[in-house]
């Protein structure tokens, strides 16, 4: 039963999105549609059933010469109800949503594709059963990215795809290096090969696990491979938005999980750098958020922000080793909180849109006044990520800041400094006083203000299962914030057994000592919301008040990264012209030895014997040529493959 249930989660959403693209090819948009809602139902109940049948495994010998090996239980079962959950959710919403026309087929094959995918990289029993699904999931999902079609979403779907082939081949060269050091990569023999290694091989299993965390931090939004975050969600359908914020980033967390897990437990270099680029994504997710005026880029920001919190308390099980309890419980449960709180904020983010079709801030003033369903809904996604006592966004972001207290309170008992982990405290409440700043001035502008523009009277502005949805979700986070104690920590102590949690103990969540941190957090919102965004990123005069007043400058993706490729690109075809050159001198060397006495004739050449150079669009030059390099280097990982293989 757990073998079938296994391969049912993997391979059912792959061949169900092969047997719906047709049928809206071939006329029949209702049928299509119902499959779309009924498919991830399907989905869920299997997903819910690895509650009762725990602790199964399959293995598919030969499949891609090593094999693949999936497994479930604790937090692999956990973000795999989470994933089925996300796509039920938005599922309800994909057929009003698409209505307007467009060529949605395609979106519901990558879209059911990219489920089973995902399936795969958070039930493998192994790191190459991971990679390969981690890969295919990469590519699958960038549809989603470019499905507008517009010269946005090609932009930013050229972001996206590049930084996922990158990531891609970073995770492949730190695994042929694992392999190469350890002997296996299945996740449960990795601890025992590594306690083996010898001493003088240990910079090669940094090396190792830096080219992992490349990859996997790329996909979850980190610091300083964060570029396709931002841009890519403001031009996703709004459900799709959804899954690359709620769940697609928990699995480049998964994967960050696994290698500090599995490869560097207690290891004090790497949980200082996981720290440290925990902080800096958590921070700047924030900043961005607070500057942005656009309702899905904000949301976007809040990701990354919330993905640096998790950061910090994979990075605060490392340091607690022993005692870990409670920087694991509170990375588990954010990373669900996380994802049930952009179901809900993305979700209403689409109902939104399709009532404005705008997403800044000062096109959609007011839109919410009269629309109180949503309104609650909103409110209660908003202030769950918030941190507001009697949500769950408060009791996941509460643990995690008691795992750095306890951290500083154990530096004190044995005397060392604790300068750096007070810093990180604070900057730890800063940031979630920034959360509670820019998600009041979403709410503010769409529900409370009364804007310019006068929107048409809209009797049914969403579907009744839409409603359902924002309802169940926000349903949810208000249901799970008020009962802790019986509902979240038992998820927290089960999924934990994967990160090694001790039992821990008791959390008094609603105590004064908890609740002090919670509200130095909303004061600092409070003023950041007043003082800043109030005074100095709005204009109450303007019929546009809300103000982008981030330098475009900084821009790190066009500052950096793209200036940095085009000179890489130079520098290698100068490279291979020079090459070139060289057997180019040896060929007219041989022709002057072998020709010497031959009579000199001059002969022209023709037109046969030169290339073509007719003039294109650069567009067009650089869609084929971006299109020309991935098409090599998926050429070369296959050929890696194949010579791994044979």
């Amino acid at each position: 039963m757990q073998q079938g249930l296994l391969l049912y989660l993997i391979f059912f959403p792959l061949a169900a999105g092969l047997a719906i693209f047709p049928l809206g090819k071939l006329g029949s948009p209702k049928l299509r549609d119902l499959c779309v809602q009924a498919l991830p139902l399907a989905e869920l109940l299997g997903a819910l059933l690895l509650l009762w049948f725990q602790g199964g495994s399959v293995q598919l010998p030969g499949v891609c010469g090593f094999g693949l090996s999936f497994t479930a239980g604790s937090l692999r079962t956990l973000l795999a109800v989470l994933a089925a959950v996300l796509w039920a959710g938005t599922g309800q919403l994909c057929p009003t949503y698409f209505s307007h026309g467009g060529d949605c087929s395609r979106f519901y094959l990558f879209w059911l594709m990219t489920l089973g995918t995902l399936m795969g990289v958070f039930l493998a029993a192994d790191l190459f059963t991971l990679f390969v699904f981690f890969e295919m999931m990469s590519f699958t999902s960038y549809v989603w990215v470019v499905q507008e079609g517009t010269p946005g979403a090609l932009r930013a779907g050229e972001t996206y795809l590049a930084v996922a082939v990158i990531g891609g081949m970073s995770i492949l060269a730190g695994l042929l290096l694992l392999q190469q050091l350890l002997g296996t990569l299945t996740l449960d023999q990795l601890s025992q090969a590594v306690s083996a290694l010898p001493a003088e091989q240990r910079p090669w299993l940094y090396a190792a696990g830096g080219c992992c965390l490349v990859g996997f931090g790329a996909k979850a939004g980190m610091f300083p491979l964060h570029i396709w975050l931002p841009k890519a969600h403001p031009v996703a359908p709004a459900p799709a938005s959804a899954l690359l914020s709620g769940i697609l980033t928990k699995s480049g967390i998964f994967g960050v999980l696994i290698v500090s897990r599995y490869l560097f437990w207690a290891d004090l270099p790497w949980n200082q750098v996981i720290l440290g680029l925990g902080v800096i994504t958590m921070v700047l997710g924030a900043v961005l958020a607070v500057f942005s005026i656009d309702l899905k880029r904000t949301l976007a920001c809040s990701s990354m922000s919330q993905i640096g919190f998790i950061l910090i308390g994979v990075a605060m099980q490392g340091y607690l080793y022993g005692e870990n309890a409670l920087a694991a419980w509170g990375t588990v449960l954010h990373m669900m909180n996380h994802a049930l709180i952009k179901l809900v904020l993305f979700v209403a983010a689409g109902v939104i849109y399709m009532g404005t079709h705008a997403l800044d801030l000062n096109d959609i003033r007011g839109w919410g006044r009269n629309k109180p369903w949503l309104k609650v809904t909103f409110f209660l996604g908003a202030a769950s990520i918030a941190g507001v006592p009697g949500f769950s966004g408060y009791v996941s972001k509460t643990l995690l800041h008691e795992s750095i207290v306890e951290y500083i309170h154990m530096l004190h008992h044995v005397g060392a400094s604790a300068a750096p982990f007070q810093a990180v405290e604070w900057l730890f409440l800063f940031s979630g006083g920034l959360t509670a700043a820019y998600m009041t001035k979403l709410f503010v502008a769409v529900f409370l203000e009364r804007g310019t523009q006068e929107f048409p009277p809209v009797k049914s502005y969403m579907s009744r299962g839409t409603q359902i949805v924002l309802a169940c979700g926000g349903g949810a986070l208000l249901l799970l914030g008020l009962m802790p104690n019986l509902t979240m920590e038992s998820i927290a102590q089960w999924a934990g057994g994967f990160l090694g949690a001790d039992h821990g103990h008791a959390v008094h969540y609603f105590a004064w000592v908890n609740l002090k941190g919670a509200c130095i957090s909303l004061a600092i919102g409070a003023a950041v919301y007043l003082i800043v965004i109030r005074s100095c990123l709005r204009n109450p005069a303007s019929k546009r008040p809300y103000l982008n007043l981030w330098p475009e400058k900084l821009d790190l993706e066009e500052l950096v990264y793209r200036p940095f490729l085009q000179k890489l690109s130079f520098i290698g075809a100068l490279c291979g012209r020079l090459l070139a050159s060289v057997g180019e001198v040896f060929v007219l060397i041989g022709e002057k030895i072998l020709f010497t006495r031959a009579p000199a004739r001059f002969q022209p050449k023709k037109d046969e014997n030169f290339g073509s150079y007719g003039k294109k669009a650069r567009r067009f030059l650089v869609e084929e040529t971006f299109s020309f390099d991935l098409i090599l280097a998926g050429i070369g990982l296959m050929a890696l493959l194949l010579y791994i293989l044979l």
